[in-house]
């Protein structure tokens, strides 16, 4: 069964940073990408980053420059790396795993704010 565990979400001040992890589990194919998505209140979920097998990495425009993605192989684990927060990166954030399907974890609440 695969299991995704997401930590690191809490309330930082504008310009603040941020690291999120999420931990992958129960999965026995080759990982096509790992990556993070948001959803905001009365948003839809929406594309931060991800990082393919080969070490591709794609942005969202609102975050490059700020966000950083970056993967542990070996241990299935992912991490976003963001600094310079603003109020409008206030999201529930949720960690992705395509193997072919998509998997998801059970996201966590970040929250710029002063």
């Amino acid at each position: 069964q695969v299991q995704l565990v997401e930590s690191g979400g809490g309330l930082v001040q504008p310009g603040g940073s941020l690291r999120l992890s999420c931990a992958a589990s129960g999965i026995v194919l080759d990982i096509n990408r790992m990556g993070w998505y948001r959803q905001a209140p009365g948003k839809q979920r929406e594309l931060v980053a991800y990082i393919r097998s080969g070490g591709i990495t794609v942005y969202a425009d609102s975050v490059k420059g700020r966000f950083t993605i970056s993967r542990a192989n070996t241990k299935n684990l992912v991490y976003l790396q963001m600094n310079s927060l603003k109020p409008e990166d206030t999201a529930v954030y949720y960690c992705n795993v395509n193997i072919g399907i998509d998997y998801w974890g059970q996201g966590t609440q970040v929250t710029v704010s002063s």
